[in-house]
């Protein structure tokens, strides 16, 4: 597994190695000798710096999708009901936040002195009641019909369909998630689009594309061999014609291993400590029972550096919030351990976009499969409650600093503005310039299918 390291981190003995005894992630270190502009000092970001004061590369719209596995509770989050009976309202209190009107969770504090950045889903309807993540990455349930042949595809692979890479070395559509024991949570493939649309996965079975052949440890210690042995590799396999013969991902995996752009993107030891340090860490062991995303608050700073280095789609899974009950896994145990994290996370991706420019062109999407029950279990949990959930956005050039919809009393039922799934992913298509009401794509035999189901629309409220 490709693991994302932060400056001082420690690295672990048990890395995976090439053949040669040279591990996975410094190569990709090494794809940032690949320019010679890093031989002057110039990395990634001071690239992209220099771009943007000469008004070269100028920005492109991209979309940050953050998947909260396992279902969050939206009525303690974002719709907290204080004056409903203490087993449905719970110990957390809202407070009140910078836009008059609006209350959130006071475990939410950074959120809640930039709420005008935000806009929050009270009322999100239409959720299937099962775990699984197609509905968060299609817009579909999973067992939707008639599904066209390979399944419905992702929002990710539509836009890599339709919009194509922003640069060569940079797929339009990258997943950084990681792989789940429990099948359902996992992100799903392309679908009717075929393997073409798949997202390039540095934490997930893309890795096994990663090896190159040829490298060995006194080349390493030369860059300027090293260098030599990666451009003599590209021309060979450009002249044996080997470039145009490999499928999708090993071109793929060619482009990061000969390029710096997304190697750069993906090594967090080249950004700013301070920034870094603003994200947090978190655990990246396996929540709760192993089959949840690991809690790693720093995929949303690699998430960034991936849409500077040229990802239109970036993908993340984020911990495990399937809070029942029971030893352990109490929830608002698991709530305090958990929603301080996840505050200081998300708020610094925000404050990131807005600093660099860039909030007006990605929009970042935060939520779950389903919202949890008003009435808390004997075993301090709540269970899946389908019938209604949140959703948490900002960027994307939206009308933030508003609350959209609302349940009744006890958080259980939407009882204004109530808003779908589709309506959601007709707003992200429409803030990457893509307009659902007259745009399809073809699936595997050929046949026009429209990207949102229904004649679903972006929320007016937003754009």
């Amino acid at each position: 597994m490709l693991k994302i390291f932060a400056p001082g981190e420690k690295r672990s003995a048990s890395r995976k190695q090439f053949c040669d005894g040279i591990n996975r992630r410094n190569f990709l270190k090494v794809g940032g000798l690949g320019t010679a502009a890093s031989g002057l000092g110039l990395t990634l970001p001071n690239l992209l710096s220099l771009e943007a004061q000469a008004g070269i590369g100028s920005s492109h719209k991209s979309v940050i999708l953050i998947y909260l596995v396992g279902g969050p509770p939206h009525q303690d989050m974002f719709d907290l009901k204080p004056d409903a009976p203490s087993q449905y309202a719970g110990p957390h209190r809202p407070i009140g936040t910078n836009v008059d009107g609006i209350e959130i969770c006071e475990k939410f504090p950074m959120m809640a002195e930039r709420m005008d950045k935000f806009a929050i889903i009270r009322s999100l309807v239409g959720a299937q009641g099962g775990h699984d993540a197609f509905q968060c990455y299609t817009g579909r349930k999973p067992q939707d019909a008639p599904a066209p042949q390979g399944g419905f595809a992702p929002f990710g692979s539509v836009v890599g369909a339709l919009q194509g890479p922003v640069h060569k070395q940079a797929p339009p559509f990258v997943s950084m998630c990681y792989d789940c024991t429990h099948g359902p949570y996992n992100e799903p493939g392309p679908g009717m689009l075929g393997a073409k649309e798949a997202s390039f996965r540095p934490m997930g079975p893309t890795r096994s594309d990663m090896d190159l052949q040829g490298i060995t440890l006194d080349r390493l210690q030369d860059r300027t061999n090293l260098l030599k042995s990666i451009d003599h590799f590209r021309r060979e396999s450009d002249a044996s014609g080997m470039m145009e013969g490999l499928d999708t991902f090993n071109q793929q995996a060619m482009g990061i291993l000969t390029s710096s752009r997304l190697g750069d993107a993906l090594d967090l030891s080249k950004e700013d400590p301070k920034v870094v340090e603003r994200y947090g860490t978190g655990d990246d062991v396996k929540r709760i029972d192993g089959n949840g995303a690991p809690r790693v608050p720093q995929s949303f700073l690699a998430a960034r550096r991936l849409v500077e280095a040229g990802a239109r789609v970036v993908t993340v899974n984020y911990s495990k919030w399937d809070w029942h009950g029971g030893k352990g896994n109490e929830i608002f145990k698991r709530e305090n351990e958990d929603f301080p994290i996840f505050d200081k996370a998300i708020t610094a991706l925000v404050d990131d976009l807005h600093e660099r420019g860039m909030d007006k062109d990605t929009t970042v999407l935060v939520w779950g499969e389903f919202g949890r029950t008003p009435k808390i279990s004997d075993k301090v949990g709540r269970d899946h409650w389908p019938r209604v959930a949140m959703a948490l956005m900002a960027g994307g050039g939206m009308q933030t600093g508003q609350v959209i919809g609302a349940t009744d009393r006890l958080g259980g039922e939407a009882v204004d503005r109530p808003v779908t799934f589709p309506e959601i992913f007709a707003t992200l298509y429409h803030n990457m310039g893509i307009d659902v009401a007259s745009t399809t794509v073809n699936d595997l035999q050929g046949r026009p299918q429209f990207l949102v189901e229904g004649n679903a629309k972006p929320i007016r409220e937003l754009i």
